[in-house]
């Protein structure tokens, strides 16, 4: 058991996020899927034998996708912040996160098709900001703000001044 499962909450595509989910990275899984029964059905008023949570992993995270309503809908204040190696990491999970209806936001930061918040970052960019020459460290940081899907090249352009 993990100590800590962040809790996902949908209003009722909760089976088909997680699968998705899934879909998008290695050492991935679906885990269970528990389905209202009738006392939970009378209290939410969600149809016994629908999908009421879906517990996975991705890279070994456990979360669990519950079919909860329309009451809370994602926002930005919670996001899922992915480390990228390499450009092409960064390419595939931007294009395959804002496809279907996904929205691009400013700096690496998207929303999927379900709204829920992601930033796509990759993994050079912490030692770019937090280098000790400032000088270097803050033309990172401008050339960032003017992003999107962060481009490592010309980050690192950015950074060495070019």
């Amino acid at each position: 058991m993990h100590k800590i499962t962040p809790c996902l909450w949908f209003d009722d595509q909760a089976e088909p996020a997680a699968r998705f989910y899934v879909s998008l990275f290695p050492r991935s899984r679906v885990l269970e899927t528990l389905c209202y029964d009738e006392a939970a059905s009378q209290a939410s008023g969600k149809p016994a034998g629908s999908v009421l949570t879906v517990t996975f992993e991705l890279e070994g995270q456990r979360f669990v996708a519950l079919n909860g309503g329309p009451q809370f809908p994602f926002t930005e204040a919670i996001s899922l912040m992915v480390d990228c190696q390499t450009q092409d990491e960064v390419d595939e999970l931007w294009d395959k996160l804002t496809a279907d209806g996904g929205e691009e936001g400013p700096c690496g930061w998207l929303k999927d098709k379900y709204g829920l918040s992601w930033q796509i970052v990759p993994t050079v960019l912490n030692a770019t900001l937090q280098d000790p020459d400032t000088a270097k460290a803050s033309r990172a940081m401008r050339a960032l703000i003017q992003m999107k899907k962060l481009d490592i090249a010309a980050l690192q352009r950015a950074f060495h001044g070019d």
